[in-house]
Order: structure tokens, then C-alpha cells, then sequence
């Protein structure tokens, strides 16, 4: 019996399969242990395979694709209304099958290696600058505890603490200054990580013309665009610059009813790292426009809306542009406008 589409549920160890054949009927439904998936995939004739994007989801797309298969992959939620009964590894599987099928779903672009080391450093990175916030607040506490106040900002942490510390003296039990001296090399070690990574994100941008282009768009530096070329990979997967900003949650959340539009804030779906690195980018753009001639679309638009408002519409705006960049292969210009 020939098999037209398979849905794999994945895991760690056991991968369960289920597929159906050409008039949509359950021919498999088998688990797969991993070092068993090459060679069982291998063995079957080329189909339809549909897996959810979660982890380890872009490496067995690639190794499938390279075996003739077609692979598509899906967001979870869009698989979770085809569950028919409890939630287990079988009616996953099945669920899979079922909504890889659909004409109307929406797909994944599969990631290749270079895209996914990319945004592992940009993991990495976010994860030190987490540990170091972290870092620099818990010195604060311990030494507020003390009556010693330093500021917000890492800045003035890496700066007053050995100042406070001599200052105060015998005030302060020696245990605590060694404790509080070992919390700041961490810190520094923390600073240095973050800096090293940065490097090696803006090696890799340098040598990406995408990204480059990308750089260009105001509001918008190496770390952003180079997340942003690794995330979105082939713009054409969009239909237009609005499908893009909708995927990075930067578009109203709609709650219509009976032909009346209500539109709330933003959606915030999709990436929270990219949607985070764009609207940053915008608020550094507004204020350096602060200070310019108020002739421009932002300032129109911060003259009768806050800032907060403006800045995620002008990271809404970038979002287009960055598509438009990707999906036409045009370079960015200030006076660009369109015929």
C-alpha cells in the first residue's frame, strides 16, 4: 500500500509515526526509536512528512529532505485542534498527519545549518545578558541591606562598588567584601562573554550580505539584522511586509464580532527576542529624532501618540521594510517611494 503522508511526533528516544495513503487512510502507525528513524525513512518510497516545530525539528527536516521526502513543519498550536481524543504519542502523531494535509495551513521554513548556529550565539548571548541583569541587581540588594545605594545601571555598579567598599571600611565584616568583590568578577566575566559573543555576531554580519543590507534601516544594527536574517531565512515565504509583521507580533490583536472591528494591542506572537531587538531599535531611533527637524512621519505620529505607541509602530514599519529588503532584492534608500 502506498503511502502518501506521514505525521512523526518527536522526541528524545521513541518517535512515533502514523501514516495514511492517497484516499486518507490509516496504513501505519509505528514507534521509532531514534538510531532506527534513518534507516526506516530510507526504506520508504518519497512522501509527505509533517512534523511539529519544536526541538530537533529543523535537523530531521534536513536529513528527510535529503532522503526525497517533503517535509513541512508547523507551529504546535495550529496542530492542537486535530487531537480527536486524550493527549498521547499516537493521536499526536496522527493529529500531525492529519493537519500536514491541509491546504490552507501554515508552515515553518525549515532552517539550515548555518541559520541555526547563528541564533545559537544569539541564545547564548541573551542568556548572559539575563545572568548579568541578574548579577548586577543582587550586588545592589546585598549592598542596599547595608545602607550602601548605587544607581540603576551596570555602569555605575562596576564603578561605586570598590568605591562604597572603601569607604565604608570597618563598617562592613570582611566576609562580605570578599563576597561582594567575587560577585563583581562574575559580573566582569559575565561582561567579557556577552562582549566575545557580540564579536562573533557582527563577524558573521559582516559576511552576510543580507544582513548588511539589512544594517542600513535605521533603528536596526548588526545584532538585529543578523537575527533577523537567521529567523526569517527566505522573505518570499511571506506574502507580503504585513505577514511578516504579524509573525513577530507587531500588528493589533483583532476581537471582531457581527461586522464591528475591535482592535486591542499588539498580538506579541511569534519571536519575543526579534519583536524585543526591533522595538529597542526604535526607541533609540526616537530619541535621536528628538533633537531633528519635525518635518518627518515619526515626528507626526509622536505628536499625537506616546512614545511607547510610536516606537512599536515605527518597529512595525521596519518590519515591512525588512521584508521588502529580503523579498525584492532591493537596497535600502531614505527617499525611496513607492510608484
Amino acid at each position: 500500500m502506498q503511502i502518501t503522508a506521514i505525521g512523526i511526533d518527536l522526541a528524545k528516544n521513541l518517535f512515533q509515526v502514523h501514516g495514511v495513503d492517497k484516499a486518507g487512510k490509516e496504513c501505519l502507525r509505528k514507534q521509532v526509536k531514534r538510531d532506527q528513524m534513518a534507516s526506516f525513512f530510507a526504506n520508504l518510497s518519497p512522501c509527505l512528512i509533517g512534523m511539529e516545530a519544536c526541538g530537533s525539528a529543523h535537523f530531521w527536516a534536513r536529513k528527510l529532505e535529503a532522503m526525497g521526502h517533503t517535509v513541512k513543519l508547523m507551529a504546535p498550536q495550529f496542530v492542537k485542534p486535530y487531537v480527536k481524543t486524550n493527549k498521547n504519542d499516537a493521536a499526536d502523531a496522527e493529529a500531525i498527519c492529519e493537519a500536514v494535509q491541509r491546504p490552507n495551513m501554515r508552515f515553518v521554513p525549515i532552517k539550515n545549518v548555518e541559520q541555526q548556529a547563528i541564533l545559537a550565539v544569539h541564545r547564548a548571548r541573551q542568556g548572559f545578558v539575563k545572568a548579568r541583569t541578574a548579577q548586577g541587581n543582587q550586588i545592589r540588594g546585598m549592598l542596599a541591606e547595608f545602607g550602601l545605594i548605587i544607581p540603576k545601571g551596570l555602569g555605575f555598579v562596576r564603578e561605586r562598588v570598590p568605591l562604597l567598599l572603601d569607604e565604608a571600611g570597618d563598617d562592613l565584616p570582611g566576609a562580605f567584601k570578599i563576597l561582594i568583590m567575587r560577585l563583581l568578577e562574575q559580573l566582569k566575566e559575565l561582561d567579557r562573554q556577552v562582549g566575545e559573543l557580540e564579536v562573533q555576531i557582527q563577524t558573521w554580519h559582516r559576511s552576510n550580505a543580507l544582513s548588511k543590507r539589512l544594517e542600513k534601516i535605521p533603528g536596526i544594527g548588526p545584532i538585529t539584522a543578523s537575527a533577523l536574517v537567521a529567523s526569517v531565512g527566505d522573505a518570499k515565504n511571506f506574502k507580503n511586509g504585513r505577514q511578516l509583521a504579524a509573525w513577530l507580533g507587531l500588528v493589533p490583536k483583532q476581537h471582531s464580532t457581527g461586522g464591528k472591528s475591535n482592535l486591542l494591542g499588539i498580538s506579541k506572537r511569534g519571536d519575543t527576542y526579534l519583536r524585543t531587538l526591533l522595538i529597542h531599535g526604535a526607541r533609540a531611533v526616537i530619541r535621536y529624532a528628538e533633537g531633528k527637524p519635525k518635518q518627518d512621519w515619526l515626528h507626526r505620529l509622536l505628536g499625537r501618540r506616546s512614545k511607547n505607541v510610536a516606537a512599536v509602530a515605527l518597529a512595525n514599519k521596519n518590519a515591512r521594510v525588512v521584508w521588502a529588503l529580503l523579498a525584492r532584492d532591493l537596497e535600502f534608500r531614505v527617499d525611496f517611494a513607492a510608484a
